[in-house]
């Protein structure tokens, strides 16, 4: 492998990670650019470092290392708050590991698979959220339930003093 293949991968990696965390900063979440940056950058590293030896074995449990590993890294920005029935941190936490399995890839040369992979986590990370709330509308237009009142569950009525 060239000097260049692997600065490619490296560069391609890193970058890819970044504008994923670049939508994680504009959102206000814990993990950004240079996290999700290192996150993919990291990835790829790992894996070219055994690729380059080119044991197909070797490689796969390399990636399953770092799929299996960075779900810890992930877990950590997972919320529960005690006093609210919402759970924080689960796109964040799907954001780094789709870093490291992006990294991965570029780590591999899979092209193809990146250039697939990262405008359809792009449209879900745009779009996903809107979507998300047009279902929960319309699935509560179809039951009847009253609208939620700034994410939060309709207010109980008032205690029956008799």
């Amino acid at each position: 492998m060239s000097f260049l293949d692997i600065a490619l991968r490296l560069v391609v990696a890193a970058a890819v990670g970044g504008l994923v965390g670049l939508n994680r900063d504009l959102h206000g979440k814990p993990t950004g650019v240079p996290t999700l940056g290192l996150v993919g950058l990291g990835s790829a590293l790992v894996v070219l470092a055994v690729s380059g030896g080119d044991d197909a074995a070797a490689t796969s449990r390399v990636i399953q290392g770092i799929v299996t590993g960075i779900g810890f890294l992930g877990a950590g920005v997972i919320v529960r708050p005690m006093a609210k029935h919402r759970v924080h941190g689960l796109t964040t936490a799907a954001c780094v590991w789709l870093t490291a399995a992006l990294g991965a890839a570029c780590g591999v040369g899979a092209w193809r698979v990146v250039v697939v992979g990262v405008p359809v986590a792009f449209l879900l990370l745009l779009f996903g959220k809107s979507l998300e709330h047009l279902s929960h509308y319309v699935s509560r237009e179809a039951s009847g339930e009253p609208e939620e009142l700034n994410g939060s569950p309709p207010p109980h009525p008032p205690a029956r003093t008799e």
